[in-house]
Formats: structure tokens, sequence, C-alpha cells
């Protein structure tokens, strides 16, 4: 740290106490807190400035009446549904949008016919070093094979009469006979099928699983009928192609769904069982009434009567029927595999039966977990948002690793079953990935099922919100949840990296879908409620958000204002930097200066002038002259005045210049210099681009600690460098920025004055010579034939689309911490 005294008026510090700005310099200045006026839309009369819906808003509303029918056998739907679709907006329509999700599993689809294979170095490398898998060639051939999407037929008006419509990959126009005006309504209806996808073989988000012990399938259905696709006021039909990565923009109304399936399969469904006394026993009933009061999950089908089931197949069938009031899709599942267990919670506006389904594969794992997650979630999930308004939340165990919709949600993790000893044993990484994917997929329900966001155009608005809260709802089921989506030090490796685009990004353009969609936005969040706004005003923001929006579509934009207009506070800085750049978080810690105000006093300042001296090195010369014999010290009667006074020593004409210029103060000014006070001027250098507060963690000689907090607008007139001054009772021995981690500083390594070095570990390796045997090896004896080894693998692009967020769903867990030989070289920053 470099020293020095001030010696300038009492004016002159009182200009200093303000944060300096740096040199000037001749690049253009680049203003991060301009307002985001030339990003955001003009706001109108049906969404204002605040963020809120105005006067005007509207949404268009479609109803359903479908009956299906599950073709075990042939692993098929066929279906017929009738939609009833609201004009509510201002705009005569000449046409209709519908999505046709299915035609993705087309062998000529878009989503199909973009896909990329890895570059040709990771091509060719080495079998096993890194990529694809058997299974991913698998995906690839059997996809060319497969007669999936829909097969549409009878498409015609309520009168019965047929429509014109035009099918353009994966969505679907339909012509109206007469324009649909204003406040009308038009009902028409569609007979479909298609075969339903193997899901661990075609991937997606739903599909059939296949139990090879038992010969049994277990459903897990969605996608499965033809959607009407949003008309809002911001982007008019959105009809965007459905490539795999951008879910679903829907609109919300009311279903009544009858669906046929094998008589001895159960069913779990969006919505609430209207006949249990057709398709439920009476013992089945009976339970189903004691779990509503339950303090624990009751069994309405056990694992006994499940194992039992699966030992035939009945050739009867069984209608269920459901029914669902104001949600914007519809998922089923269907096996004779299911358990099935439930547990009432009702609290405020809550009132709901949370159940779960999973066959005994999922056991014991899911009869300890998923229903008590489901509860957990919708008590913290109602805190941070509104009460739940449905009467149902399900967790269903099937192939999908995790996929919601409303009321219902596919869920993957399981035990391991050795296949020697039969032993059921799971990872540390399983039971918390069963938990976190279940608050994450039943929390879904919130954000986007209920705040109805546009998953097309912007997937963070749902993953993204929805990661965040379920980090909240992590920390309240366990200290130290390993949960690895929210924290600032979990997102610093990704903010390093340049493989990356800025949040507002189209959903299938993301190149690092879990990161971009899921991670960054969550740990922004997390950062404007722990270190910008405080927890107290972030929370009441949020939670307006959430009331403003619920059954309604928000934007981006809708979001950042209403969390401005909340909170009282101007954030544009802040959604510029981390929602619209690849800016990372780097401020650095550069220079020192210690300054002690100039009392003025002789007898203070010499003192203090010899002090500093005495604080220089003694020379080399001086050192090694120490015992030498001087002539002064043989001859005493040599010495005079100056072997007894030196240039620190306090003269009278010192004392009355001193008395002179205390004369000529003020009170106040006389009291200033009598204060002591350590003064430090310290440059802060922002490397990474993105501004962010300054959290200084101040050490004093004394050993006391203490925080000062400089909000981030200390950068506004100098984004590049700033000086700030600090002042202090005693003196500062440290000085650390952002010692708490909060920012996702990216370089903690320049964040410390002293510098700190950091630790490391060195692995030596024993040096091995393994000359190429031929002959040896060719005399190997040849081994029987064994177990099928695991799949070699080979190189393969990152995932996309569905495959994208099933590994974004199902891999955010913190990494385990290795044994300590086994630590990466460089340490964590």
């Amino acid at each position: 740290m470099k020293r020095s005294i001030l010696t300038a008026a009492v004016t002159a510090l009182c200009l200093a106490t303000t944060a300096a700005a740096a040199e000037p310099t001749s690049r253009r200045f680049d203003d991060k807190f301009r307002q985001l006026d030339e990003l955001l839309p003009t706001a109108t009369q049906y969404r204002t400035a605040s963020g809120a819906p105005g006067h005007q808003y509207w949404q268009q509303r479609a109803d359903y009446t479908i009956r299906a029918t599950l073709d075990e056998a042939n692993r098929s739907i066929s279906g017929t549904e009738q939609v009833t679709y609201h004009n509510n907006s201002p705009d005569t329509l000449t046409y209709l949008w519908l999505q046709l999700d299915q035609n993705i599993y087309k062998a000529d689809s878009d989503a199909r016919r973009v896909q990329t294979a890895p570059s040709r170095e990771a091509w060719l490398k080495p079998q096993g070093e890194e990529g694809a898998k058997f299974e991913g060639l698998r995906n690839v051939l059997a996809g060319r094979e497969f007669d999936g999407g829909f097969k549409l037929a009878n498409i015609r008006t309520a009168g019965g009469a047929p429509l014109k419509y035009v099918v353009n990959g994966t969505m679907m126009r339909i012509d109206l006979p007469s324009p649909l005006k204003p406040g009308e309504k038009i009902a028409f209806g569609i007979d479909w099928s298609y075969k339903i996808n193997e899901q661990k073989v075609l991937g997606g988000r739903s599909g059939y699983e296949y139990f090879e012990d038992d010969k049994n399938a277990l459903f897990e259905i969605a996608q499965w009928f033809p959607r009407m696709a949003a008309y809002y006021d911001v982007a008019g039909w959105q009809n965007k192609q459905f490539l795999g990565s951008g879910e679903f923009t829907l609109e919300f109304g009311d279903y009544d769904v009858k669906i046929t399936v094998p008589a001895d399969h159960i069913v779990a469904s969006t919505g609430e069982l209207q006949n249990p006394g057709d398709v439920l026993t009476a013992a089945q009933r009976d339970r189903l009434a004691k779990a509503r009061t339950a303090d624990k999950p009751v069994l309405i089908v056990t694992q006994d009567e499940a194992e039992a089931a699966e030992k035939s197949v009945s050739k009867a069938t069984k209608t269920w029927h459901f029914k669902a009031k104001n949600v914007r899709d519809f998922a089923w599942a269907s096996s004779r595999k299911f358990i099935w267990d439930a547990q009432g919670y009702k609290k405020d506006g809550t009132n709901v039966l949370a159940m779960s389904y999973y066959p005994k594969e999922g056991n014991p794992l899911w009869e300890k977990y998923s229903t008590a997650a489901i509860i957990h979630t919708i008590e913290q999930y109602n805190k941070y948002s509104f009460d739940y308004p449905y009467p149902t939340a399900i967790s269903v165990n099937g192939p999908v690793g995790g996929m919601e919709y409303p009321m219902i949600s596919f869920n993957g993790p399981r035990p391991t079953k050795d296949k020697k000893t039969g032993q059921l044993t799971w990872s540390k990484r399983t039971k918390y990935g069963l938990i976190g994917v279940i608050i994450h997929e039943v929390g879904h329900n919130y954000f986007p099922m209920i705040v109805n966001s546009d998953e097309r155009q912007w997937t963070w608005m749902d993953e993204g919100l929805n990661t965040f809260v379920e980090y909240l709802a992590a920390q309240a089921w366990e200290k130290d949840f390993p949960i690895g989506r929210g924290d600032p030090r979990d997102i610093t490796t990704y903010m390093r990296s340049a493989n990356q685009v800025p949040i507002m990004t189209n959903s299938e353009s993301l190149l690092q879908f879990g990161n971009n969609a899921y991670a960054k936005p969550a740990t922004a969040l997390n950062i404007l409620r722990e270190t910008i706004l405080g927890r107290e005003l972030f929370d009441y923001a949020f939670r307006e958000y959430a009331r403003r929006w619920k059954f309604k579509r928000p934007t981006p934009a809708d979001f950042f204002r209403t969390m401005e207009d909340a909170s009282g506070t101007d954030l544009d800085w802040f959604w510029r930097g981390w929602f619209y750049t690849t800016d990372a978080v780097d401020i650095s810690l550069d220079n020192i200066t210690e300054f002690n105000v100039n009392t003025k006093d002789p007898e203070v300042e010499k003192a203090w002038q010899k002090a500093r001296h005495a604080e220089e090195p003694v020379s080399v010369t001086d050192q090694r002259n120490a015992s030498m014999v001087r002539k002064v010290d043989v001859r005493p009667d040599l010495k005079d005045f100056y072997n007894e006074h030196d240039d620190y020593t306090v003269t009278n004409a010192d004392r009355n210049k001193y008395r002179e210029a205390l004369a000529e103060l003020e009170p106040w000014q006389k009291d200033l210099l009598k204060q002591g006070k350590y003064l430090y001027l310290v440059d802060f250098t922002n490397k990474g681009g993105l501004v962010m507060p300054l959290i200084l963690e101040i050490t004093l000689k004394s050993g006391k600690k203490y925080i000062e907090r400089v909000p981030a607008e200390v950068w506004r007139y100098s984004p590049e460098k700033v000086t700030k001054l600090l002042v202090t009772d005693e003196p500062m021995v440290a000085l650390t920025q952002d010692p708490y981690w909060e920012t996702a500083d990216i370089d903690t390594s320049n964040n410390a004055w002293p510098r700190k070095a950091a630790p490391s570990r060195l692995e030596l390796f024993k040096m091995e010579h393994k000359p190429n045997d031929l002959m040896k090896d060719f005399h190997t004896p040849l081994k029987a034939d064994e177990q099928p080894q695991p799949a070699a693998q080979a190189a393969q692009p990152p995932a996309t689309g569905a495959a994208a967020k099933q590994e974004a769903e199902t891999q955010q867990l913190k990494p385990q911490p290795q044994p300590e030989q086994q630590q990466q070289r460089e340490p964590r920053k």
C-alpha cells in the first residue's frame, strides 16, 4: 500500500470525499446506466409502462372437448376433439393457427433435418474420449424409420362442413369460412391419430417406456392433440416452428377429456376425475377420501397390487373422465404398473390433493420423497407468488426426466438395482436429483402454467424464474441442499466462457441451454434479491409480478417494469448487463494509497515523519558498519548541537507557525484536524464489463471487520475505473472486494489487498512404460461370453431441443467434492 500525507487545505479534503472519476480517455463513453427505452416496447393500453396489464388488456381463450383411446398393443392414440375458440382481441381474424407438436417426429421434420454432426475433429477422436453413445446413433436411424406425426382427418365446422386447412411443419392454418370478428367465437372439430414414440429411443417430452422384465409399458402422454397457437398483442400469431427447444405458447381454457385405456391401467391426468365409481374400486375410493385429510401419503394402489396387475394384460377397457378449468394445456399418464399415493394439503386459498404415480422400479425412493416434495413445493411457491389455485398436483415417474404440464409433471430419477444381488441403492445425486426435479416441475405450475409467458420465444421467462424459486424452495428443504443453480459462485465458469449468448436470445438459438435459460437468470435474480434490492423489496416486487400476471401472458418488458415499479428502484442497468449482454463481473482491486490528515501540529507531524523514516529498511552498508568504532565515539568533544538533534526536532519557529495557522481556522476546522481519521484512496477496475456494487470487507489493525456496500451507481460516470475514498478510525490492514462471492465475480484473485495466494495441489505420477507386446496379446486366452459391456462412446454435438431440456432439468446438482488427491489443479474461483 502506498502511503502519503495529506497537506492540502481542509476545503480540498471535502472535495476528496466523493468517488474520483477515471482519467479522461479518447474512448467512447459507454453509459451502463442509460435507460432501456430503445430496447423495450412502447407502453400501450394493453401493457402499461409500470409493467401491469393495461385497462384494455385482452387474451384469447380456447375450450376443448376431447375423446381419445390408447391402443397399448400398437403403441398409438386416436382421438377426436372439438375446439371452441373465443376471439377476445380487437382484431378480425380470417384464419386460425394450431400447433401440431407430434409432427416433430416425422422423418422429414425440420427438427430432424437441421440436426448436425459433431465436428470432424471430435468425430475422429479415439474411442471413448467424448460424445455420442450407441443410443445417439439409434436415435438418428430410428427417427428415419418411425412413422410419427399426426394423421389428420375430418377437419370440420361444428355443423359438420369441411374446413380448408394447410399444414406447415409443426403448424396448421385453418381458413375460416367467414371472418371471426371481435367478441365472436367459433367451434370446429378434428379427428386425429399418431404413433407413440419410445421415449428412450427417440427422446422428447413424452412417449412410452417398455419394461423387459414384466413385458409392460408405461405411457406419458403430452403434446398429444392439435392445440391452438397463441394470438396476442405483442406478437400476433405465435406460429414459430417447433424445433425442440422453444416450448409452447398456449391459451387458457376449460377441458372435458375422456380417455379410454386398458381396464387394468391407472391413469394420472391434468384435472379432476369425474367418474371414480366407474374406474376405481371401492377400496381405492375409500383410500382416496382418507388421503385428503392425512398427515402423510396414503397408498391408493399399493406395490403388491401394482405387481399383481403386471402379471396379466386385460383385453377390456375403461374410460376415465377428467375436467380441468382455466388451464393452458392437458397431459396424462397411463400404466398397469402404477403404484399411487396421495396426501391432501389445505391452507389459505389452496386446497390440493398431491399425488404420485410410479412403478415398483421407483421404490423405495418415490414413496418416501415424491408426494412430500410436491407439498413442500406448493408451501414454498405460495410464499413467493400466490396460493396454488388448482385441485390436484401430480408427479409421475416414467421415461421423461423432467417435464411439466398443468397439475401434472413427469420426473425420472430411480434407484439402481444390482443385477446379481437385486439390492436397491441410490446415489446422493439421485436422491437430491429426484427432490430437486419434482420441486422444479411442480413449480412450473406457477411459471408458466399460470403466469403464462411465451416459451416459444423466451425460455428464460419460465425456466429461469422457476429455477430461481426452486433455489429458494431447496434451501427450505434442507441445509446445504446441493442445488447447482442460483448461487453466484456456480455460474462463474459459464460467465467466463466464450460460447454463450445473451439471456434475451430466442429459445432455438441458445448455445448452452441449461446455463443460459436456467442458471444465469436464476443467479441474476438471486443477486438482485440478496445484493441489489434486499429481500424485502425484492420479494414484494416479485409477488406483485406474479399477482399481476396470474392467468395472463407477460413479456420480458412486463417483468422488468414491474420489478422496478414495485421496488421503487431503477434497474435498467441491471437488466441491460445481465440479460442483454454476455459481459461478466470482474472487478479488480488495483491500488491503495493511505492518507493521514496533516494536523499541522509540529509535535505530531514531525513524530509521524520520524516514525515513517524508522520504517524504512536499514541499508546493507549500515548493517555491516553497526559495530564500527566511530571518531566521535573516541572523541566526544567533537559532538555539537546537530549530534543531539535531528531533522525531526521540533523548533520554536515550528510552534509559532502552528499557532498562527491555528488562529486562522474556524472551530469546526480545528475539530476536524483533531479527529485522527485514516484515509485510503482505492482504485477499482471493471475488467469484466458488467457493473455491480462494490462490497468491501475492511479489516482494521485491532482485528475488527465490517462491510461497506457501495451501490452500482458508483460506476455511472466512469464504467471502467473508479477511485473510492475509505475513511477508518484506525489503520486498515486488509481489504476484500466481494468477500462472500455474492456477485458472480469470475476472478477472485484480484479482489483482495494484500493479494492472497491461491492454494492448490501438485499431483505426482509414477512413470509407466508399457511396451506393445503383440505376441503376448495374441496368446492371451479368449474369455467366455459375459454380460454385455457398456457401449463405447464417440463424439456427439451438444444436446438440443427436448434432449437439451431433459439435460437441463436433471443435471443441475452441484458436483460433489472429490477426494483431495483428485481435486482439480486449478482452484475454484
